[in-house]
């Protein structure tokens, strides 16, 4: 699939995490040994950032941050729907394939994410280029339908 590539933001469309934002980490075109399909290895929010408004103090906007839930997941490229948006997160350093096979490790894989999330949604300003911070503004919005 030459449209869904590392960073693009996707739409998961079936599973648990139906209806929810996703950031690409790496794709897998021709399948491997274990799923013969195409898929791609996604992280994503399962519970966004609470909703922030211009009064708050920075202590209550980082106090409604912490309710940011990720989750790391191999979907199959039909069950994702990808949108024009592209995230500059360096995800690939983060979120290790080998590490995804052990459950605990996971957990830790889950850890360093939020924490990756976290930072980008404090310091959505900082984004170099225009298109790359409507991109990460776009990801941590509520999906809207």
């Amino acid at each position: 699939m030459a449209v869904i590539k590392s960073g693009k933001v996707v739409i998961v469309l079936a599973g648990r995490h139906a209806g929810k934002k996703a950031v690409v980490v790496k794709t897998f075109d021709d399948g491997n040994s274990d799923k013969k399909f195409s898929h791609c290895l996604i992280a994503g929010l399962a519970r966004g950032p609470r909703k922030v408004t211009k009064s708050m103090n920075k202590a209550q906007v980082e106090k409604r941050c912490k309710a940011m839930k990720p989750f790391v997941k191999y979907v199959n490229v039909r069950h994702v729907f990808p949108t024009r948006y592209v995230v500059d997160l360096d995800l690939k350093k983060a979120v290790d394939e080998a590490e995804l096979v052990d459950a605990e490790r996971k957990v830790d894989v889950k850890k360093n994410l939020k924490k990756l999330f976290l930072d980008r949604y404090l310091n959505q300003k900082e984004v170099t280029s225009e298109k790359k911070a409507q991109g990460s503004t776009y990801f941590f919005q509520k999906l809207r339908f």
